[in-house]
């Protein structure tokens, strides 16, 4: 099969590889469309340490079902399923056993710990895949769906994170692929959501989707904010984005890696209890909640298409900033 790898940091490299067997628990997907996700970027460039190497990234999936190991012989064939990002965990330590399996030490994560959707075919492991039947998401194509599977279901964690109150005011602080989206669960709940980002082509977009507000990512935002979440990886951002809350407030940090924080004012910046937190992956709930929401709802998703065989164009156009909502690779 044809596949893109990532063997040498900043180098992504297309090859053929054998077409992989599932596992006794695993589906074998056949890939419809994959996603280009920041956290690809990262895998890329060294910024995550290699789990394994070469490794094919790409965990945002799309695909269709054309095996299933002999521990589930019953599985369907065809059925249309989401890889995600979180591939397994132990299922007995007691994050799992509390119901917090994204900590899980022994987890493993497609496009880092296995090989991923950056090819023509994957696997999953089928308590991890997400169905996506077309009696629920029959208003949404491919590659729109793809976005759901990290961006949309990372976004929502995060979303949760910041414990935005009804009614809220939240500051969304970079307007990528899962900023988008999150926007539009928090103001189809009711949230007033104001925009912060470098880009003035996302700011546009930020507008049509009806956020309050969009302005650059270093400026305040036209009022106190009861939440806000930090999507771009920028630890400068931190101390703004907490400047920017109100008394009480929380800021949720998105992504899986953030360059350094600067040093905090106490003052400024935390004291009046205001929160800062982290979040790490998310667990099935998370995905199957945010599902649930995008099919009760069409979100309008902004992707960029690319064919498979520039799937490093699309990495470094994310890099730059060139990509307007979310990259997808199709088949």
């Amino acid at each position: 099969m044809r596949a893109w790898v990532v063997r040498t940091p900043g180098r992504l490299e297309r090859v053929e590889l054998p077409t992989p067997a599932p596992g006794p628990d695993e589906l074998l997907v056949r890939v419809r469309a994959c996603g280009v996700c920041r956290t690809d970027l990262h895998v890329r460039d060294g910024d995550l340490p290699p789990h394994k190497s070469p490794v094919v990234p790409g965990h945002e999936v799309v695909g269709d079902v054309v095996a299933a190991g002999a521990a589930i012989p019953d599985y369907p064939v065809g059925t249309r399923v989401g890889v995600p990002w979180l591939r397994r965990t132990c299922g007995v330590c007691k994050y799992c056993t509390r119901g917090r399996e994204n900590l899980c030490p022994h987890s493993l994560y497609t496009g880092w710990d296995a090989d991923g959707g950056y090819a023509e075919y994957t696997t999953v492991p089928a308590a991890y895949a997400y169905p996506l039947p077309e009696k629920d998401f029959a208003e949404y194509s491919d590659e729109e769906l793809a976005p759901l599977l990290c961006a949309g279901i990372i976004g929502y964690r995060a979303l949760r994170r910041a414990d935005l109150p009804p009614g809220g005011r939240l500051g969304v602080y970079g307007f990528g692929g899962s900023a988008h989206l999150t926007a539009q669960v928090a103001i189809g709940q009711g949230a007033v959501v104001h925009v912060l980002t470098r880009s003035p082509e996302a700011q546009a977009l930020a507008r049509e989707l009806g956020a309050a507000s969009a302005a650059g990512a270093y400026d305040a935002p036209p009022e106190p904010l009861d939440s806000a979440i930090l999507f771009a990886p920028v630890g400068d951002l931190v101390p703004v984005a907490l400047s920017a809350l109100d008394r009480g407030g929380t800021l949720s940090v998105a992504g899986i890696y953030l360059t350094d924080i600067p040093p905090l004012a106490y003052d400024r910046q935390l004291f009046q209890e205001r929160n800062l937190r982290s979040v790490t992956a998310n667990t099935r709930e998370d995905g199957r909640e945010f599902l649930a929401a995008a099919a009760a709802y069409k979100l309008r998703i902004a992707v960029t298409p690319y064919p498979f065989d520039q799937a490093d164009q699309a990495l470094d156009d994310l890099a730059a900033d060139r990509v307007n909502g979310v990259a997808v690779l199709v088949h």
